[in-house]
């Protein structure tokens, strides 16, 4: 009896394995499952963006020359015309008045061309008029005295070459007189020598002016990058300056996400050094280009007055924009969507305990979270998980962390993924 017991005890034991194997593997699988809601939704754009003026400027030298006198430090206000840097200019001194004296040469030389050079070439005219008229006379009368047989042939020849003399030294008289007239070449090589010294005159001491730097406006000396006695040359900057003018905030965004950004977007700004001083800018302006390298946008935030107090040039600061809003949407998480743009967009219901497949309409999207305009009514089961094909039997496990709170996490969590996503 003993032996017979433990066999059918045996036996048993193996049918009811068997069974419960045979059980447990034709069973639903149980799935992760959230119910559809009502909620608020809303989505932003987090990025880290810079302080900075409207205009900035690099202050260098046009010169090579050494550094006398640096007259700012950074950090400094400095106002149009104030002094920034000096260079030694004893040389440039010396060519200033090396081009004054040869321009005042110049001059003292057309003044003496209008003066006594035009006088003296006028009695020279005269002079030569005399000689001219005295020649023809004598011509004259060897002319009588030969036909009267009392000159010979040869001293008319003379009187004839003095005629000629006389007359070239007339005819050269008065092309000097010319020359000295207001059109003439003489004072116009003079004029023209005088415009040349002139303009040497104004290039020196444009050069002797270039030794001392100066603020092109109103502005704050933002960095010095020089020294007295330091060597500087063309293109080197010596001063960065910011202008007065009002701040901007400049941020580069991802290019996928400018489509979300309009100009007068109000943004909530917040500074890592100041958690507590929370203050708003609005959207600008977005740059028509994308940087190829970096493929981002560069964004630009205007801030009302009053400004904060502790706002520096190039100073990091985060940025959160509100994007788009909903008071009340039916919202899933966002890995509760099925398909893609080719198949078109579908959700995962469960009806009867078995899987289905429905096709909706999305609206608003955030990291996280998703609106359903269509397709799906508020309360049904959606799997947001791994699931078996449609038309398979399925256990449902209700996520304690609904649509509610996905809709909730999307505006304290989305920033954080983008930010990671985005850069800073």
């Amino acid at each position: 009896m003993s032996r017979r017991y433990l066999i059918t005890f045996a036996v048993l034991v193996a049918v009811l394995l068997a069974a419960f194997i045979a059980w447990w593997a034709t069973r639903a699988p149980l799935v992760p499952a959230v119910n559809a809601r009502m909620a608020p939704l809303v989505r932003t754009l987090q990025f880290s963006a810079r302080v900075a003026t409207a205009s900035r400027v690099e202050v260098g030298s046009t010169l090579t020359g050494r550094v006398l006198q640096v007259a700012v430090d950074a950090g400094a206000q400095v106002k149009a015309g104030d002094v920034l840097v000096r260079l030694e200019n004893d040389e440039l001194q010396a060519a200033v008045a090396q081009s004054r004296a040869s321009e005042l040469q110049a001059a003292a030389r057309l003044a003496g061309l209008r003066s006594s050079g035009r006088n003296t070439v006028q009695a020279t005219v005269t002079q030569a008029e005399s000689v001219l008229v005295a020649a023809q006379a004598d011509l004259q009368r060897t002319l009588d005295l030969v036909a009267q047989g009392f000159l010979s042939q040869s001293r008319l020849d003379e009187a004839r070459r003095a005629v000629g003399v006389a007359q070239a030294q007339l005819d050269g008289a008065r092309a000097q007189r010319a020359a000295v007239a207001e059109s003439g070449t003489d004072v116009t090589q003079a004029q023209a020598q005088l415009a040349l010294a002139s303009a040497a005159r104004v290039a020196a001491e444009a050069r002797l002016g270039q030794a001392v730097l100066t603020a092109p406006a109103e502005a704050h000396v933002l960095t010095r990058l020089v020294e007295p006695g330091q060597i500087v040359q063309p293109g080197r900057a010596l001063l960065a300056l910011a202008l007065a003018g009002p701040l901007q905030l400049v941020a580069q965004v991802d290019e996928r996400y400018v489509g979300q950004l309009q100009p007068g977007q109000v943004a909530s700004v917040l500074a890592d050094a100041y958690p507590t001083q929370r203050f708003t800018a609005r959207v600008l302006s977005i740059a028509p280009v994308v940087d190829a390298q970096r493929g981002a946008v560069e964004v630009k935030f205007s801030v009302p007055p009053p400004l904060p107090a502790f706002l520096r040039e190039d100073m990091t600061l985060s940025v959160e924009v509100e994007t788009a809003r909903r008071a009340q949407a039916l919202v899933l998480p966002a890995d509760a969507l099925r398909g893609d743009e080719a198949t078109g967009t579908s959700i995962w219901s469960v009806r009867d305990g078995r899987v289905k497949a429905r096709p909706v309409r999305l609206g608003l999207r955030t990291l996280d979270a998703v609106e359903i305009l269509d397709g799906l009514s508020e309360g049904e089961l959606v799997l947001t998980g791994p699931a078996p094909a449609p038309g398979r039997r399925v256990r449902v496990h209700t996520s304690a962390a609904g649509p509610t709170a996905a809709a909730k996490s999307t505006q304290d969590n989305a920033g954080a993924a983008m930010t990671n996503a985005m850069g800073r």
